[in-house]
């Protein structure tokens, strides 16, 4: 989910970094004036604001444990705002996890901005997790006729909530924000359906939003394996209320290479059997339900984000690993049902969480020339929140959306996403690996590849245990070269070509199995002379090679369509061997520039490892699979008349 917990939201990425991007606040960035000889003074909370904690009791009896921090400064009143987290509302310190009113984080809110202004800031554990009471539901459905005791819904907590708050914490002005992270953006998001008339202001950041359609899950029916292997093997649920765990525990893969501890045990009977029954309770049904089924389908939030009163902001990065289809799917949905209401999306170059932690200045090799995540905390954030909550006039306008423009490294305003401006067009692939603008001429065409499950396709060039934030990014070359990758690339481009909008891959395809996933990635290439970073110094050794951006192969996006599903997520179809089917999916959206001197570069295949769970290439339940099932097959991909493979993109007029 986007789950970020405390110690780090682990999933999917890496726990440490994903807990301090949503369980803690972020690292303060300082003025880029500032010399590295004269930092600044640590900042102490304990000198501007005063730490309390309560016990709000809901409708049905249920208290909610919830800290607030309140300013010394009584001069003024001030808005609250709030960050509701399954992520614990504590104080990590000394290596744990603390609560008490004697223990200060080192930073709240989203960014330093925040605390200078002056704020009620208002954290709280949400139902069932850590020292609150009730019973903690993944992704709480917001229409449950069947609710049990201790059971809630988020939207009838926050207003219950704001409704404690506004009553018994003096010195506010009326008005409340809501933001928070992966989970807590899920939070955030369904916090907001019929909301009290006090909150103004929402940010679902990275918001969990269907977790099989897109987010932390599954992509296109395939699941999300070593991301949510390893999140689920640390969020785990406890008995509550209570302040443990105090940290997180790690897996231990007994292998350098998760590429090898996944492959050694194969089905995913196997590898749930890695883990204890504590860590596979809540891992196990998103496994065993496979397709989209009412499992999925009450969990999923946007159908039920109307009457949102509050102007809201929603933030994504197009390199979140995790939730990257949540931000969409909320701006998208509130826009639909609440017209009238300010509905804003900012999308940054960002991993998970990134723009509330990181520079945001590079990603991996790749750069972005300047420092986005400062960007957006210091002239889009900070100034949302303070317009709706205190009226204080933005020295810009929000725009609908601000997208950072990849590629060319460029922040855009737009009215609308996608952007009105781009045209539908088609790169289609060729014979000799070719990529054009251009549909096939008459004539019969096709590549094909033997994809066998006992020799994956990797989707990193390196060994890791979890999932690198960096793999978004990351140089495709590794795969480029294995037999069992198909490449199509075009020219040299002559002029810049800009790509704003969803990509969606048409493909025309024929398997030997009764099952296939389709992984298509769209990469940047990069001239074979490219400048050069650093050389390395001299030393008394050989040192290791020096890495280059020259032909650097940039995954732009990438994502995968469990080939059972190509006609809809409920009822998987067996595919006939050898006849041809024409897919079609959404591969994710973007918003890059293919520069000049650069190419285009398209690949296919058929196995993602372990990012993706394997697809035995036979027609059975993946999730009751034996190692029997999974058989090589022959998979073809099509580029003649009749059946023009290629990507359908929306391409930006030149600037």
């Amino acid at each position: 989910m986007t789950r970020h917990s405390l110690p780090a939201r682990l999933p999917l990425l890496t726990l440490l970094v994903a807990l301090a991007c949503s369980a803690l606040p972020p690292v303060p960035v300082h003025a880029a004036h500032v010399e590295d000889n004269a930092k600044p003074a640590p900042r102490d909370l304990r000198e501007t604001y005063t730490k309390y904690e309560y016990r709000i009791p809901m409708r049905d009896g249920t208290k909610l444990f919830t800290v607030v921090y309140v300013p010394k400064d009584a001069s003024k009143p001030y808005p609250f705002l709030i960050n509701r987290t399954p992520y614990s509302a504590g104080v990590q310190a000394d290596g744990e996890l603390h609560y008490g009113e004697d223990w200060y984080p080192k930073q709240i809110g989203p960014s330093k901005e925040f605390e200078d202004a002056g704020y009620i800031f208002v954290k709280q554990d949400v139902r069932g997790r850590y020292m609150s009471e009730g019973k903690w539901q993944e992704m709480t459905p917001h229409a449950n006729p069947r609710r049990a005791a201790g059971e809630g819904q988020e939207s009838q907590d926050m207003y219950d909530t704001m409704e404690w708050l506004l009553k018994n914490v003096p010195n506010n002005n009326g008005k409340a924000g809501i933001w928070g992270i992966s989970y807590p953006g899920f939070y955030t998001s369904a916090s907001i359906i019929d909301s009290h008339p006090a909150i103004k202001a929402a940010s679902p950041q990275a918001p969990v939003t269907d977790l099989y359609m897109g987010d932390d899950s599954y992509h296109g029916g395939a699941f999300m394996l070593a991301a949510n292997f390893g999140f689920y093997a640390s969020f785990t649920e406890q008995q509550n209320p209570t302040p443990l765990p105090k940290t997180w525990a790690e897996f231990d893969y007994g292998a350098a290479d998760a590429y090898d501890f996944f492959l050694k045990h194969r089905t995913l009977p196997n590898i749930l059997g890695t883990m204890t029954d504590k860590q596979r309770a809540l891992l196990a049904p998103t496994i065993e339900h496979d397709t989209y089924d009412a499992f999925w389908q009450t969990r999923a939030i946007a159908p039920h984000l109307k009457n949102v009163k509050a102007a809201v902001l929603t933030v994504g990065g197009w390199f979140d690993a995790e939730d990257p289809q949540g931000p969409f799917t909320t701006y998208h949905t509130i826009k639909k049902y609440n017209p009238g209401t300010f509905d804003g999306l900012v999308i940054g170059p960002w991993v998970h969480g990134g723009w509330a932690r990181y520079d945001g200045k590079q990603l991996g090799r790749v750069s972005f020339d300047s420092k986005t995540g400062e960007y957006f905390r210091q002239h889009i954030q900070f100034p949302f929140f303070e317009q709706q909550l205190k009226g204080v006039k933005p020295a810009q306008p929000i725009a609908e959306v601000t997208s950072f423009e990849t590629g060319s490294n460029v922040w855009r305003r737009y009215t609308a996403w996608p952007p009105v401006q781009a045209k539908a067009r088609t790169l289609y692939f060729g014979p000799g690996g070719s990529l054009t603008w251009q549909q096939p001429a008459a004539g019969a065409g096709y590549d094909e590849y033997v994809s066998d499950p006992n020799k994956p396709v990797p989707y990193i060039g390196y060994p890791a245990t979890s999932v690198p934030q960096e793999y978004m990014v990351s140089d495709q070359r590794f795969a480029a070269t294995r037999p069992d990758v198909l490449v199509y690339q075009s020219d040299v481009l002559e002029d810049d070509v800009t790509i704003a909008g969803p990509v969606t891959p048409k493909l025309f395809v024929s398997t030997t199995g009764t099952d296939a996933d389709w992984v298509v990635k769209l990469i940047d290439v990069y001239p074979a002379e490219y400048p050069a970073g650093e050389e390395p110094k001299r030393g008394a050794d050989v040192p290791p090679p020096h890495g280059t951006m020259a032909g650097y192969q940039q995954l732009v996006r990438g994502n995968p369509l469990r080939g059972k599903f190509r006609n809809g997520f409920e009822h998987p179809e067996a595919f006939v061997p050898g006849k041809v089917e024409a897919i079609s999916y959404h591969l994710g959206d973007i918003d890059h520039t293919f520069r000049r001197g650069h190419r285009i570069m398209v690949q296919v295949q058929s196995s993602w490892f372990p990012l993706v769970d394997l697809n035995p290439q036979t027609f059975v339940t993946i999730p009751k699979a034996k190692p029997q099932d999974f058989k090589a097959a022959t998979q073809r991909v099509y580029h003649a008349a009749e059946t023009p493979s290629g990507l359908q993109v929306l391409v930006m007029p030149a600037h």
